[in-house]
C-alpha cells in the first residue's frame, strides 16, 4: 500500500463485513498495517479470531471481534451499535459479506435465487442501512464489495450475477443522493481475486480443502488486488474495476457485447448439464 494511502486510514473507525477469510481478510491485514481501527464481523468467529491474532501479532490494533449474518436483520445494527459503543463513532463500512449460487437455470429453484439475494443483495442493504447515521455524523465512506460480474453475466451464474449487478445499481442511485449528506460510496468491482468464494457451495458452506477451479493465471493475487481497493477507498472513487481480465471484461461489455454473447452461447453449448462454474466476488 502506498504511503498516502495508509494515511488515509491511520485512526479511522472502520467496519468490514465478511471479515473472516478471502478479500475481507486481506482488507483487514491491510488497514491494521495502516493505523486503522478495526471492527471485523463474519459468520466464523473462530476464523475472526486468527484474523485479530494475526493482527495482533503484527502490532496493529486489537480488533473488534463480533458474529453477524447479514441475513439476520438484527445483526448488522448490533455490529455497528457495538463499534459505535466501544470506539466512539464509525467512519468507514465495508460490505463484503457474500457468496455465489450458480448452476443451470433449469436445475435453480427460485429458494436458490433467494438464499443469494438475502445475503448478496439484502445483507449489502442490511448493512449500509445500519450504518448511514453513523458515517453520516463523520461525513465518512460506504464501500460496497460488488463484481465485474455486476457488468457482465455468464451461463450458470445468473444467480450470482443478478446479486451483483442490483448492488451495482443500488451503488449508482445512492451515490448521488448520499453526496448531500457527505457520505461518500465507493464500488469495488474485483474480477477472480484469490480467495475461498469459489469453494463456498450453494448452501453457504465453505469447503477448505476443495480445489481452486479456476486457471491460476486468471487468479489475481490477493494483496495486490486489496492494495488497489483501499486505494481506491481512500481517493473517494465511485467505482474501480480491480483485476487485469476484469477491466477487459467490462469493455468489451461496453464496446463490444456481440463478443462476449457469442463466447457465452459457446459456453453453453460445451457445457450441456449442469456443472459448477464458481464466479468471482
Amino acid at each position: 500500500m502506498r504511503a498516502g494511502t495508509e494515511e488515509s486510514f491511520r485512526d479511522k473507525i472502520v467496519l468490514i463485513t465478511g471479515a473472516s477469510s478471502g478479500i475481507g481478510e486481506e482488507l483487514a491485514r491491510q488497514l491494521a498495517r495502516a493505523g486503522a481501527v478495526l471492527s471485523l464481523a463474519a459468520r466464523r468467529t473462530g476464523l475472526l479470531e486468527e484474523v485479530g491474532r494475526a493482527i495482533r501479532e503484527a502490532g496493529g490494533a486489537e480488533p473488534l471481534i463480533m458474529e453477524c449474518d447479514v441475513t439476520r436483520d438484527e445483526d448488522p445494527s448490533r455490529a455497528v451499535a457495538q463499534t459505535v459503543l466501544r470506539r466512539g463513532r464509525l467512519d468507514i463500512v465495508i460490505a463484503n459479506a457474500g457468496f455465489g449460487v450458480v448452476g443451470n437455470f433449469a436445475k435453480l429453484t427460485v429458494e436458490d435465487y433467494r438464499r443469494q439475494f438475502e445475503t448478496n443483495v439484502f445483507g449489502v442493504l442490511r448493512t449500509l442501512h445500519a450504518a448511514l447515521p453513523e458515517v453520516a455524523k463523520t461525513r465518512g465512506q460506504l464501500v460496497i464489495v460488488g463484481s465485474v460480474a455486476g457488468w457482465t453475466a455468464s451461463p450458470g451464474a445468473s444467480p450470482y450475477a443478478m446479486s451483483k449487478f442490483a448492488v451495482r445499481a443500488l451503488a449508482n442511485s445512492i451515490t448521488p443522493e448520499l453526496a448531500l449528506m457527505g457520505v461518500r460510496v465507493t464500488l469495488l468491482s474485483p474480477g477472480f481475486v484469490e480467495s475461498n468464494i469459489r469453494r463456498v457451495d450453494n448452501q453457504g458452506r465453505l469447503h477448505a480443502d476443495a480445489a481452486e477451479p479456476m486457471p491460476g493465471w486468471l487468479v489475481a493475487d490477493r494483496r495486490r488486488a486489496v492494495s488497489r481497493m483501499l486505494r481506491a477507498i481512500a481517493q473517494g472513487r465511485r467505482e474501480v474495476i480491480i483485476t487485469g481480465h476484469g477491466k477487459l471484461f467490462v469493455a468489451l461489455e461496453r464496446f463490444a457485447p456481440w463478443l462476449l454473447r457469442a463466447a457465452a452461447h459457446r459456453m453453453a453449448a460445451t457445457r450441456g448439464g449442469y456443472r459448477r462454474e464458481p464466479e468471482s466476488t
